[in-house]
């Protein structure tokens, strides 16, 4: 009990400290959704850790996705489908940020489709060519199963796997995804 009111008295000092040095406070609307999210959600070990992350994450994206619901929603899927694959979610969130800048629906020149440009044949490949790779659930399933398996393959080696992920023996993408991972959505 001692430590969850220490935790909590930090996280208000911090969002005091935040509202002091940016210019622009929490939105109310986005603090209700962020709090619904995190108690809907079962990647969140705990409800507090989902209204802290999610707040955090919300407000990097904010610029990228401006409506606050569906920037909730993408969150959420995001941090269910990387937790489900057993990949840092902030990692998710930088390979989408080169991929796609969080198009839900962008299309590559080669074809690759959605937030995490998955390829279309990989719905044919696994029988399931009603799919859609422009929902973000499914992307985000592929597109984190994709980058695991290759995680694994090249023994934890993320540049490696980027490059697999990527299709690319060049290390300009996975460089890109490493700047963006510890630019942007490096975890706190």
């Amino acid at each position: 009990m001692f430590a969850a009111t220490l935790i909590a008295g930090f996280f208000l000092t911090g969002i005091a400290q935040a509202s002091r040095t940016t210019p622009e406070v929490i939105d109310p609307e986005l603090r209700v959704l962020v709090k619904q999210a995190a108690l809907e959600t079962d990647s969140f070990h705990d409800r507090f850790d989902g209204e802290v992350w999610l707040a955090d994450m919300s407000q990097r994206l904010e610029r990228r996705v401006p409506d606050p619901a569906f920037r909730i929603e993408l969150l959420k899927n995001v941090h269910y489908e990387a937790r489900r694959a057993d990949l840092p979610p902030e990692l998710v969130l930088a390979v989408i940020e080169v991929e796609s800048n969080f198009s839900q629906y962008a299309i590559s020149v080669a074809g690759a489709r959605g937030l995490m440009q998955v390829m279309p044949f990989w719905l044919k490949e696994i029988g399931r060519p009603g799919d859609s790779l422009f929902r973000i659930q499914t992307n985000l399933r592929f597109g984190c199963t994709i980058l695991k398996y290759y995680l694994q393959k090249e023994k934890g080696n993320l540049h490696a796997a980027l490059k697999r992920y990527n299709g690319t023996r060049e290390s300009k993408y996975s460089f890109k995804v490493d700047k963006a991972y510890k630019t942007r959505w490096y975890p706190q």
